[in-house]
This record gives C-alpha cells, sequence and structure tokens, in this order.
C-alpha cells in the first residue's frame, strides 16, 4: 500500500505554489544581479581594479544561475506523469548540480586571470579609491538576496534554493574581501587586488565542490542518515499493531523525502486490519516528520528480509485441487462455509468455518487427509452459528 499525499506543511507545499514562490525568488535575484553586474562591470573597468571585475564575472555567473533555477522551478512544478511517477522534483537537484559546475568554472577563471596578473611582468596598477564605494554596494545587494534567498529556502525546504542563497553569500563574502584589497591597495599595495581575486577563487571552487557532493548523492539514492533513519524507526516501533521495522529505505527527491517502509505485524490479523496499520502509520509519520511527502508501506507477517520461508507454499487455489484430490478431504469440503490460510514459517495452518458440525469419522478423515500433506501444520475447525 502507499501513500500520496502532501501534507499541510510549507515544506510539502502544492507544487505550484513553491513554483511561484521559487520564481519569485529568482526575478528578484536577477534584477538585483543585473544592476550590480552592469555596476560592477563599468567600475572595474574604470577604476582599473582586477578584483572589481572578477567580482562583476561572479556576479554574472550569480544572473545565470538565477536563469537557471527559474527553468528548474518550472519543471520541477509540474505534476507527477506516467513517465515520472514520483514528480519531477529531481530536476531541482540537477539545477543545483549546474549551479555547482558553474560556480567551479567561474572560480577557475579567477585564479587564473589572477595568477597571471600577479606572475607576469606588467607592472600592477593602483585601483582608483571610489572602487571602494562600488564593492561596499556589491556587498549591500548580495547581502541583502542571501538573507532573502535562505529565508524562502528554509521555508519551503529547497536545495536548489539554497544553493542559489550561498552563491548569493559566496559573492558578498567575495565582494568583502574586493573592499579590502582595494584599500589595501590605496596603502600601497597594488598586488593585493590580485591576491583577493585569487582567494575569492579558492573560496568559489569550495563552495562548488560542497553543492556537487551534495546533490550527487541524492542523484544516486543516498538516504538519510543514520540517526534520522533511527529516530523514524523508533516512531513507526512505538505505533500500537506494529510488531517491528525489518527494512525502511529513504531517499531524498528535491526538498522531500521518500521512504520505503517493511511493517511486521501479527500474521492472524485480517488484511483489513493490516491494511489499518498500514494506513495509520503512514499518516502519523507524516504528521511527525513533514519532509516525508510518499510511503510506501509494505505488510509482513514475518521477518522475511533475508529468508523466504513461504515463496513454496501452494496458492489457495492449487492447496484446494490437491484436497480435492484426495477421497478423505472431499466430503467435508462440501460443508466448508469459510477457509482461512494462514502462511508462517514455511508452514501453511487451516481454520475452517464448517455449516455444521461434521461426524468424527468425516472430520477424522480430513485430519489424515492434511497430515499427508507435509505444508500443513495443523488445522482448526470451527461451526458457523447463525443468527
Amino acid at each position: 500500500m502507499s501513500g500520496h499525499h502532501h501534507a499541510p506543511t510549507e515544506a510539502n507545499a502544492p507544487d505550484n505554489s513553491r513554483k511561484a514562490v521559487t520564481s519569485r525568488v529568482a526575478m528578484v535575484g536577477m534584477a538585483v544581479n543585473i544592476f550590480l553586474t552592469i555596476a560592477q562591470i563599468i567600475g572595474g573597468i574604470l577604476t582599473h581594479s582586477q578584483a572589481l571585475v572578477a567580482d562583476a564575472m561572479h556576479t554574472l555567473s550569480d544572473l545565470v544561475g538565477d536563469i537557471v533555477v527559474l527553468f528548474a522551478a518550472h519543471h520541477a512544478g509540474k505534476a507527477a506523469d506516467a513517465n515520472h511517477p514520483y514528480g519531477h522534483g529531481r530536476i531541482e537537484t540537477l539545477a543545483t548540480v549546474i549551479l555547482g559546475i558553474l560556480l567551479g568554472g567561474v572560480a577557475a577563471a579567477i585564479f587564473l586571470q589572477a595568477w597571471d596578473r600577479l606572475a607576469g611582468d606588467a607592472p600592477l596598477v593602483t585601483p582608483e579609491p571610489w572602487a571602494m564605494a562600488i564593492a561596499a554596494l556589491a556587498i549591500i545587494g548580495k547581502e541583502g538576496l542571501y538573507q532573502y534567498t535562505v529565508h524562502v529556502a528554509k521555508r519551503i525546504s529547497s536545495p536548489m534554493l539554497k544553493a542559489s542563497a550561498w552563491h548569493h553569500r559566496s559573492d558578498a563574502i567575495s565582494s568583502v574581501l574586493v573592499l579590502l584589497a582595494i584599500g589595501g591597495a590605496q596603502l600601497g599595495f597594488p598586488w593585493l587586488d590580485s591576491v583577493a581575486a585569487i582567494l575569492v577563487a579558492i573560496m568559489i571552487f569550495y563552495m562548488a565542490i560542497q553543492l556537487i557532493l551534495e546533490s550527487t548523492s541524492e542523484l544516486v539514492d543516498t538516504g538519510l542518515d543514520a540517526q534520522e533513519v533511527q529516530d523514524i524507526r523508533d516512531f513507526i516501533c512505538a505505533i500500537n499493531g506494529v510488531e517491528s521495522v525489518h527494512l525502511l529505505r529513504t531517499r531524498r527527491m528535491g526538498g522531500r523525502v521518500l521512504a520505503d517502509v517493511h511493517l511486521q505485524v501479527d500474521g492472524r490479523i485480517s488484511v483489513s486490519e493490516g491494511h489499518h496499520i498500514g494506513e495509520t502509520v503512514m499518516y502519523r509519520l507524516r504528521k511527525q516528520f513533514p519532509s516525508i511527502s510518499d510511503v510506501v508501506i509494505h505488510i509482513d507477517p514475518e521477518d522475511d528480509e533475508t529468508v523466504h520461508p513461504c515463496k513454496n507454499l501452494p496458492s489457495r487455489a492449487e492447496l484446494l485441487s490437491t484436497l480435492q484430490a484426495l477421497p478423505e478431504a472431499a466430503t467435508l469440503l462440501a460443508s466448508v462455509d469459510d477457509l482461512t490460510l494462514h502462511y508462517n514459517g514455511g508452514k501453511l495452518q487451516l481454520e475452517i468455518v464448517l455449516k455444521e458440525t461434521p461426524s468424527a469419522e468425516v472430520l477424522a478423515a480430513f485430519r489424515h487427509a492434511c497430515g499427508s500433506i507435509p505444508l500443513i501444520e495443523h488445522a482448526s475447525f470451527f461451526t458457523k452459528i447463525v443468527h
């Protein structure tokens, strides 16, 4: 049995709402980044600041990143379909990987350019003092974007927006370095401008690696960490009717968690009661852990994770066919009102409800017939009482 239900939390907000929020954040980011990129490029060229131009390239990568976020938000918000039964949330994950690769490429370009300038023979140029004002403007703009984006990312539990937020934060930190380097250059250390660009590149590259590793682990279905899985297991085992959890698998998709659970229940309860226990586990699990959006529950009467003792037992039709072929069983079968089969421990247990009480001879003959079938452990007989 499975549950496909989004609990009424913002982490599990409807896809259309999630899409609208993500798109709005991306549009705000694009507007700010367009303004800052133009200001930094023009300012960097006019003030002869390599660090400011490098920072502009970082901001430009942020702009491209916002376009990627918009694209992903549009497609990740689509409802599940025949080809994507679990939805399109992994598009967010893929977008996060692209953002990480983009950051890594920008870091490499900044590093190489600054290194060439430091190692080259051309004299180092001291930036104009007013370059500091442009760097300060960039700090304010990028930190503001970070605070806004990370707030929304936490609210809707979006790794993609979290990645985008850190993209903004990395640019804000790099702008701080640029501001300090330009200030140092004014004091007679023109090489600080290039050193700042190199430090920015190293910082960006580190963040890029972190984002790529985190997202690729999700793409290869890495589960939740051990403590989170144990918390889920303990919660399920405390629910009435659950005897144990012998298999629990989790994986992430975008900001959501998918879980597969094998519950062991009393093997003699009805199918409907087992189903009810499974439904209870599903609803309580999603209420307790809002990030879990989909739960697939398998009900087991025994632990069959490593061995399958009942896999070779006959089906109901096969068993009845075998019994019908035995003359000593055929007489009793004609008066059977209901037959319940219990598959447990590699044996069959029969509960037989009869329309009327049989003679001792008919009952003994049927027991003898059951005894000739090694897979039958025992048979219990009940007479139907009609009011």
